[in-house]
């Protein structure tokens, strides 16, 4: 694919390929939809000689040298119609057609043909299973969808062509236009990620919008995105969030939708930001398009309501945003200039008789004031209050401060002409206040994203060739399940373990336990038996002139509860005091779109019940492994609450950056459970592992 896919949306010239004037036909629609295209069209199709007034030619050789082909010819001729545009030097492809990978094997195989065709003649191919494309500057509609887009600043991607119409049929009339609009379709070429990359090298995007049922390569788009959203917002809208509705995705586009926690983990780290619903997608991109980010995220309510004051405070509190604290020349200030009976505390109420004036001078007070990152002015209809005149104040003394104002005029038809005037100015306008303060939440979240600084993982000096002979030995036996057989594993990556380790034999057992102080820990080893303590697998405060009997006893009990069983031998292990700190744990499975996600969290018999967990995906960075400790419910657990000793936070994102660099380097590790690993003020200790591998990885 070309880095430069500039000539989707400005071509030259377009050529329809499988253009035709048959009714209801979807070559006509897209002919149709081109006739405000500023530049010329060509159609191709062997059967005409011209089409709806355009000269027609019977294939991309012989027609006019075009940028972009448009293919909507059967599924069995679409391959060879790309074929036929390579050669032709169209660099530029959007496949119209569907019957491919969202259909079965055979349309999968054909899909594959397709994406080697566009490789070997290094094409920007959009689709297939697409609705096309259109670009407002250019009046390029090059799609068979009923609405064109009004021109606007915002650019937007769609997995589903049908949620494209639906969205610019809405948009038009809320007055919302845009710049650039995708419709994906089955991504066997372009996706998501080489899109974020389009937009955000043109001027002419202010955001970037997406609504996604799968990301095609996780980590890249997390790369992508984070230099993407430095200085242009992205808000995403992902499907499939829950188990139903991923099954749902994955039959409706082929895509094998990855877990939840991924995209969560993935977008938070990508800097992207996420809308739960359409009506969310819109609010944040409107404000974000139009408004300055705060310089903090403490909010300012203005309101001649209490009740909508009230339910914008809430709002702020379900909201990263916080509800400012007014200094002592604010107070006085609003004191002056409001009734008694007003509220100059936040929220300000300036109270049901105020006019537009009393708004403004509350306005400009809160917005004067250092304390004020942003504001919400919240105002339900009344007799004196005439809002096209609260909207002009409003564009006036948000231009004035420089800070983002969010409007919230409550009422029907007679707020539509404000709405319209604040919405020249850049300030949106919502019914309800919830949805007025979320937008200034999004604006927030921007400003954080913009303030990153992001780092590399750390580098550790670890013994890579230890931990794959550790693999290959286990893969060599026929194991895909490892358990405290690969605490050197742990070991070789420089997370601290117990002392001890596995034997073959009574002697041996003995021997390591003669030289470990005090009791022991004695365990038995089994790929094959994973719940060790449910058969009396484990026994705890072994005395030294025990060892060999409990060796005997343990191995007998794994042979009695499953004779086919493969035992490796006993692990035995220094008494280690769980009381003594906080049982964690830290753990990786590898998701199919973004690789390896590493979770952190309570651990020991709490880690089912509470889930309470946090997820990154790997390599995390020292910073993103801090704030997998600031997740958490439990963190004042591991910070010394109720007079705990604080666990050393330092080991622990230590444990985790050196396990996120473990399943980096070892692709064959597909789950990894540390549990427990003890947090304690000394440092952590990894008391048990689990892992499953892939063989083939290796």
């Amino acid at each position: 694919m070309e880095d430069d896919a500039s000539g989707l949306f400005a071509p030259d010239r377009v050529a329809v390929v499988g253009a035709t004037d048959r009714e209801g036909a979807v070559g006509r629609a897209i002919v149709t939809n081109l006739a405000d295209f500023d530049g010329d069209v060509v159609a191709v199709n062997p059967g005409r000689e011209e089409v709806l007034g355009y000269d027609c030619y019977p294939d991309l050789q012989t027609a006019p040298d075009a940028d972009l082909a448009v293919v909507v010819v059967p599924p069995s001729v679409v391959v060879d119609a790309v074929r036929d545009a390579g050669e032709a030097g169209v660099r530029n492809v959007v496949v119209i057609t569907a019957g491919f990978s969202e259909t079965g094997s055979e349309g999968a195989d054909r899909e594959r043909e397709l994406a080697a065709v566009a490789d070997d003649y290094d094409l920007n191919l959009v689709g297939p299973n697409s609705l096309g494309v259109l670009s407002t500057p250019s009046g390029l509609n090059a799609t068979f969808g009923p609405s064109n887009a009004l021109p606007g600043s915002l650019s937007f991607m769609s997995q589903s062509g049908a949620f494209i119409t639906a969205v610019l049929d809405w948009a038009n009339d809320q007055g919302i236009g845009f710049k650039d609009v995708v419709s994906l379709g089955n991504k066997a070429v372009m996706d998501e990620t080489d899109f974020l990359r389009q937009w955000h090298d043109d001027p002419e995007t202010n955001v970037v919008l997406g609504y996604l049922e799968g990301i095609e390569d996780g980590r890249e788009f997390i790369d992508t995105a984070r230099e993407v959203t430095e200085d242009t917002p992205a808000v995403v809208v992902k499907s499939g969030r829950t188990e139903a509705g991923a099954q749902a995705a994955s039959s409706h586009t082929g895509t094998i939708a990855g877990s939840e926690a991924a995209y969560e983990a993935g977008f938070e780290q990508a800097g992207v930001v996420r809308a739960e619903n359409v009506q969310e997608l819109f609010d944040f991109a409107r404000a974000l398009d139009g408004l300055p980010l705060p310089d903090s995220e403490e909010v300012a309510v203005v309101t001649n309501a209490g009740g909508p004051g009230v339910m914008a405070t809430d709002a702020v509190g379900d909201a990263r945003l916080s509800m400012a604290s007014f200094g002592d020349d604010t107070i006085d200030a609003l004191s002056e200039m409001l009734p008694a009976e007003g509220n100059v505390y936040n929220p300000v109420d300036v109270l049901g008789d105020a006019g537009v004036e009393r708004f403004a001078d509350a306005l400009d007070t809160v917005l004067g004031s250092e304390e004020i990152g942003c504001a919400v002015v919240v105002a339900a209809p009344t007799a004196v209050l005439d809002f096209e005149e609260l909207a002009e104040v409003l564009a006036e003394r948000q231009a004035e401060h420089g800070k983002p104002v969010v409007a919230c005029l409550m009422g029907g038809e007679r707020t539509e002409r404000a709405a319209d005037a604040l919405s020249a100015a850049g300030i949106p306008n919502y019914f309800d206040p919830a949805r007025a303060v979320d937008s200034l939440d999004a604006l927030a979240v921007q400003r954080a994203v913009e303030a990153r600084e992001y780092e590399e993982p750390a580098e550790f000096d670890v013994d890579r060739e230890r931990a794959r002979e550790i693999l290959t030995d286990a893969a060599d036996r026929g194991s895909r399940r490892l358990g405290v057989e690969a605490m050197d594993l742990l070991d070789a990556y420089g997370i601290p373990t117990p002392e001890g380790e596995v034997v073959d034999d009574p002697a041996d057992a003995v021997w390591v336990a003669n030289d470990i102080d005090g009791d022991v820990v004695m365990k038995i080893v089994s790929p094959d038996i994973l719940h060790k303590s449910d058969i009396g697998g484990v026994k705890v405060g072994v005395p030294d002139d025990e060892v060999r009997d409990a060796y005997e006893d343990l191995v007998t009990r794994a042979k009695n509860y499953q004779p086919d069983a493969t035992i490796l031998g006993v692990q035995v292990q220094e008494m280690v005091d769980t009381d003594a700190g906080t049982e964690t744990i830290l753990g990786v499975n590898r998701d199919p779109q973004f690789g390896p996600l590493v979770l952190f969290g309570l651990g020991g018999i709490f880690v089912e019940v509470l889930e309470d967990t946090s997820v990154r995906v790997a390599p995390v960075s020292g910073r993103e492994a801090d704030e997998m400790i600031d997740d958490l419910d439990s963190a004042p657990l591991l910070r010394g609450a109720r007079g705990r000793e604080p666990a050393d936070e330092e080991a622990i994102t230590d444990a985790v950056q050196r396990l996120s660099q473990l399943v980096t380097d070892f692709p064959a590790i597909l789950e990894l459970d540390v549990n427990p690993l003890l947090a304690t003020a000394d440092g952590v200790q990894a008391l048990d592992v689990r892992l499953t591998i892939d063989p083939e990885q290796l």
